[in-house]
């Protein structure tokens, strides 16, 4: 199931960052190089960490939104986009990555998806931010049941596009997505390391969310797709019971993959959630 960890960046990719409105910075943690996405703005730090197949360019589409609102940075999280591979993929490793990113910005705000929302978390426990939104937060783990997404379909749609997938083969996993996110998939996926998605997955069924979230402290809001498989109404329900400082706003209309599946209203919420912390 490991196969070989070949990880690839297109040509035509590294054209998508010459056509966004960010500057690449790079942060280094220990031995990893991570590479950031930076918007640019004196306006509050908006660290956003994407989900656990999305470099940080699938995220540009959000974070152009933002720059009204604060100076988002997108991370590159290891293992994928720029960023350099690692010797392990925990949510420990994910959060040290974070803390050196956050290490000198002045009091940011921790935005992340799925994968990323976990981190957000694991990093809130740490330091003291201005706040976090998680965004439908992987809910399974030890005696929770498995994560809805199987790795062999993770793994399967990850081979498509080291052989060279392109946007009509996303859009038979993903059809609900605007073709230019089809597009940045098709063109980024192959430079996710297959050993890291392999040891995220694993942690998602391993690692459990809830041992994190009732000590993430206010103001946090967890935004979850209102037919999400990942967060489930009675996800939400514990989650609110077990955090009762947290906000929950549920994105109608939506998935998991709630900023590509109805990017209008999840903005809309994603701003209503950041508007007060900036």
């Amino acid at each position: 199931m490991t196969g070989p960890d070949v990880r690839t960046v297109r040509q035509d990719a590294l054209a998508d960052l010459a056509g966004a409105p960010a500057t690449s910075r790079w942060v280094r943690n220990g031995s990893v190089r991570l590479h950031l996405l930076d918007y640019g703005g004196s306006g509050v730090p908006l660290v956003i960490i994407p989900g656990i197949t999305s470099p940080a360019i699938t995220m540009d589409f959000v974070a152009r939104e933002l720059v009204d609102l604060g100076r988002p940075i997108v991370l590159d999280v290891r293992g994928r986009g720029l960023s350099d591979s690692g010797d392990s993929y925990t949510l420990a490793d994910y959060a040290s990555d974070t803390l050196a990113v956050l290490d000198g910005l002045d009091d940011p705000v921790v935005v992340g998806h799925s994968m990323g929302a976990r981190i957000a978390a694991a990093t809130a426990v740490q330091r003291p931010l201005r706040g976090t939104v998680l965004v439908d937060p992987p809910m399974s783990g030890p005696g929770r049941g498995s994560y809805p997404t199987t790795l062999e379909a993770f793994l399967g749609q990850l081979d498509e596009a080291v052989r060279g997938a392109d946007a009509d083969e996303v859009a038979k996993s993903w059809p609900r997505w605007p073709r230019r996110e089809q597009e940045l998939r098709a063109r980024w996926l192959s430079s996710c390391s297959r050993t890291a998605v392999v040891d995220t997955h694993r942690g998602f069924e391993s690692e459990d969310f809830f041992e994190i979230w009732p000590s993430v402290p206010a103001p946090t809001t967890l935004l979850h797709g209102a037919d999400s498989l990942v967060v489930t109404a009675e996800g939400a329900k514990e989650a609110a019971a077990t955090n009762p400082g947290a906000s929950l706003v549920e994105i109608p209309d939506a998935g998991h993959m709630v900023f590509w599946d109805n990017p209008t209203e999840a903005q809309r919420l994603l701003r209503e959630a950041l508007t007060p912390l900036t």
